[in-house]
């Protein structure tokens, strides 16, 4: 399973892809507006980073809209997947983008339904958001579960890639059913290695090393 991290945060990037984990890197407009800079700046800095698939967000709705801006993303940078949302308009841009070989990350996914749409569009990516259907009480691991099903059935070459995780569970879980990707944030990348016995059985190590004779 491929890791990437969903921030637009440049130290965050740069301190992931120092531990060599990370794979690609997703974006959205909230997590630009955070940064305070113009998305093409970030989008441009991260693609010097991180040599993977980089996510970069329309903001248009129509179709047209999205996809000037498709056009202008795609020529960025070779490894920008453009990213558009799973409404009738985006499916449609999806179809297009596919025939013209722009990659594709259809986002905002709740539902089997529509991820059959966005494979049948052509999608390199889906995002199923998994943390925000937790949020309303249902199990969004048993989405990525039921996406991975219909993928296999049909041999659907669109890739699932697992967003809106909040806990290392939703990594583990998403491993074990066969999701093509995580995108992670950062502070559950570091979360994922914590163990309380490894840090303990470290602790013991150090301990006992300083009773070994120099």
């Amino acid at each position: 399973m491929k890791f990437f991290i969903d921030t637009a945060d440049l130290t965050e990037i740069r301190d992931a892809t120092a531990m060599g984990l990370i794979d690609g890197v997703t974006t959205n407009p909230s997590l630009v507006a955070r940064t305070g800079r113009k998305y093409l700046d970030v989008v441009r800095e991260i693609c010097e980073i991180v040599d993977g698939p980089i996510s970069a967000e329309v903001l248009g709705t129509d179709y047209d809209g999205m996809m000037a801006e498709a056009h202008d993303w795609a020529k960025v940078h070779k490894n920008i997947v453009v990213k558009l949302p799973l409404t009738l308009e985006g499916l449609r841009a999806t179809k297009t983008c596919s025939k013209e070989g722009i990659a594709t990350n259809v986002t905002l996914c709740f539902s089997v339904n529509q991820a059959l749409l966005a494979a049948k569009a052509g999608a390199s990516f889906i995002s199923p958001f998994v943390g925000r259907l937790d949020d309303i009480s249902e199990d969004g691991m048993n989405l990525i579960q039921d996406i991975v099903t219909v993928y296999q059935n049909y041999d659907f070459r669109t890739q699932v890639l697992v967003a809106s995780v909040r806990h290392p569970i939703h990594v583990a879980k998403a491993a074990l059913l066969g999701a093509d990707v995580c995108t992670i944030p950062y502070k559950v990348i570091e979360q994922l290695a914590k163990h309380p016995l490894t840090d303990a059985g470290l602790a013991k190590f150090i301990e006992d090393s300083k009773k070994i004779p120099r």
